[in-house]
């Protein structure tokens, strides 16, 4: 039989399209450096500023793309104070010089602290006094509702295909969507929770599908991609507090019995009982902590080997440091699969826990 040429193999196309990825985003990087060169010429390359800026969450898009000049999208910003509500643009933090400045609002001026928006004394300084709840469209969300709208765009697709073709074999992204549901279904949700496994599909395919979505799209390195919604620990909170109510409106008599009344003697419950509840918050405790880690890793390690480039002021170390990055993309390529697989497998894993029903052992039959 003849083996097929590894220049011809799936792994390989996917490195290249990672490297070209990482090339983008290198040149993206360049344009970006010497545009902070320029505004500061004294003032020697700071890796943290460009690293944490992609990790954090901020009050608009900035946009980069290939061979054009960055720019930033401003985003809603939604406050409410002891004065009232108040909605305005967040470029409006900023002046012609693109520098950050006070606004005036309707009822307070306002200003930028290390991305926190707060109310400025008459010196335009933070006012600590005034409390500020801000429900602003930050670029988390809007990245959120970005790859909410990716999803119902294309299972949308997916439905109408099969509502038009029934009985007939998946064409197109259908054929392409089947597998990995049917994946979902028959290798995650079976095997952990068993015959219950259909109330819980639709909780598992969300959870899969949302997390791998953003993870992909957090890879690609220019608008509308490029940032990093599941290394957010907000957003893996909000994800890992979901599966702790599942898990505990599910939860059988025989999963508190468990927990409150196990059959062990009865001066080991001093110490069982806390354990057990502790363990409660810590399943779920271990998704966030796994997805948020992860993602943000991956994000930091790449970004710090490109910014070893302008750390050493030469193209020089180009080369290196762009191989260990391709090599690095491709590896995030693979997390950005296991890590949607890992979530939604012990997702499924502590609800067949909690739905598992006893069985009392009553001698060995014949």
């Amino acid at each position: 039989m003849e083996k097929r040429s590894i220049l011809n193999s799936k792994i390989f196309k996917l490195s290249r399209i990672c490297a070209l990825f990482v090339a983008l985003l290198a040149i993206s990087g360049t344009a970006f450096s010497q545009e902070k060169a320029n505004n500061n010429p004294d003032k020697p390359y700071d890796p943290k500023v460009a690293i944490f800026e992609h990790i954090g969450d901020a009050h608009a898009w900035h946009v980069s793309l290939p061979l054009v000049k960055e720019f930033s999208i401003p985003l809603p910003v939604i406050i409410y104070t002891n004065k009232g509500l108040e909605v305005f643009m967040s470029d409006k933090f900023y002046n012609a010089n693109n520098e950050e400045t006070a606004y005036q609002g309707k009822n307070y001026a306002y200003v930028l602290e290390n991305g926190k928006i707060k109310v400025a004394d008459a010196a335009g300084k933070p006012d600590e006094t005034v409390r500020v709840l801000d429900f602003s469209i930050t670029r988390n969300v809007a990245s959120m509702w970005l790859g909410m709208i990716v999803l119902l765009i294309i299972f949308g697709s997916v439905s109408s295909t099969y509502k038009k073709r029934v009985g007939k074999a998946p064409k197109g992204l259908q054929s392409f969507m089947e597998p990995l549901i049917v994946f979902v279904r028959d290798d995650i949700a079976i095997p952990n929770i068993g015959v219950k496994h259909g109330k819980y599909m639709s909780l598992l395919l969300t959870l899969f599908f949302f997390i791998l979505i953003n993870n992909l799209l957090g890879l690609v390195p220019f608008f509308p991609g490029g940032f990093n919604l599941t290394g957010n620990i907000a957003v893996t909170l909000s994800l890992s507090f979901i599966v702790l109510l599942v898990i505990n409106f599910s939860g059988n008599k025989y999963y508190w019995k468990h927990i409150f009344a196990p059959d062990i003697p009865l001066w080991l419950y001093i110490i069982m009982v806390p354990v057990e509840l502790i363990g409660i918050i810590s399943k779920p405790f271990a998704l966030m902590i796994r997805l948020f880690a992860n993602i943000t890793a991956g994000h930091i390690i790449v970004l710090s080997l490109i910014s070893l480039i302008f750390i050493f002021k030469s193209l020089a170390v180009s080369p290196a440091s762009i191989v260990f990055v391709v090599f690095m993309d491709t590896i995030e390529l693979l997390v950005a699969f296991l890590q949607a697989y890992i979530f939604t497998m012990l997702t499924a894993l502590f609800v067949g826990m909690a739905v598992e029903e006893h069985h009392h052992e009553h001698g060995a039959e014949i």
